[in-house]
């Protein structure tokens, strides 16, 4: 694999992370650079990770992972973009949604970093130096990710009362982006 194959395939599996990034920027109030960081280092450090996992056990669930990654990924994406979309409505719940907590951060990070993991599984069957691949997929998707959610936050602080809705909303077209996606439909 070439590096510039490997980087058009480290901008693709950065895209789920930067539009939840984006969405995380839209909850809560102006983001600041601690914030775009810790975004950026979960998502990147799990779109690195997946990958590996991936290589790693790839003679052994090959099948059973790529099977249904995409269900998990949906159903994980629609859950918290329909939180989002409920907080929203009722009003009061930004700290939530736009929170930092390793629990919400882990579940968005493991969520946007389960098509890596397929990733890493055909890894195992071409030529690729693993070290690099995760090294560089880690790097993108931070990089992008942290943009993300600096992006989302400059958007949310002049649509604060619908960004809540409209981040939801994106997390909920992304699950079933992955969905149809996953089933040969997209």
């Amino acid at each position: 694999m070439t590096t510039l194959e490997l980087f058009i395939l480290a901008i693709g599996l950065s895209m789920d992370a930067f539009a939840v990034a984006v969405s995380i920027g839209l909850a809560g109030t102006r983001a600041g650079l601690k914030k775009a960081l810790v975004v950026g280092a979960y998502f990147g450090g799990f779109q690195a990770g997946m990958p590996l996992i991936g290589f790693l056990v790839a003679m052994h669930f090959a099948g059973h992972v790529t099977a249904f990654s995409h269900w998990i990924a949906f159903v994980l994406l629609v859950f918290l973009g329909g939180k989002m979309i409920w907080g929203a409505f009722r009003g009061g719940d930004e700290k939530v949604q736009d929170s930092l907590a390793v629990r919400a951060m882990l579940t968005l990070a493991l969520a946007t970093s389960i098509d890596a993991l397929a990733v890493g599984v055909s890894f195992a069957f071409l030529e690729v130096n693993i070290a690099w691949a995760v090294l560089f997929i880690g790097v993108i998707t931070f990089v992008t990710s942290a943009a993300g959610v600096w992006i989302g936050s400059v958007f949310g602080e002049k649509y604060k009362n619908k960004a809540a809705f409209f981040g939801g909303v994106i997390l909920v077209i992304m699950g079933i982006h992955v969905l149809l996606d996953g089933l040969g439909g997209w």
